[in-house]
């Protein structure tokens, strides 16, 4: 038989699993936030797939993504209430 090798996919998944054991051992009052980032590691890893070769780099691409996503809704708010 040959050689099987792990596709991006489940890359993600096993850094994902890893990152949540490690949220689970931060302080109490940050590991909301660790289990946030494992969320955000597989909102667009599909999209991620697709371009990077490492899992890793897909993992983090996709929580990048998704942050500044969410930075650019929070200054968006914020410059409509300052409209106001």
């Amino acid at each position: 038989m040959g050689r099987s090798f792990e596709s991006v996919r489940q890359g993600v998944a096993r850094i994902a699993d890893r990152w949540a054991r490690s949220s689970r051992a931060l302080k109490r009052e940050d590991q909301q936030y660790g289990e946030k980032l494992v969320k955000l590691a597989k909102m667009h890893s599909s999209e991620a797939f697709m371009a990077c070769d490492d899992p890793l780099e897909a993992a983090v691409f996709s929580a990048l993504v998704e942050t500044i996503k969410r930075q650019d809704q929070i200054e968006l708010q914020m410059k409509k209430e300052g409209d106001r």
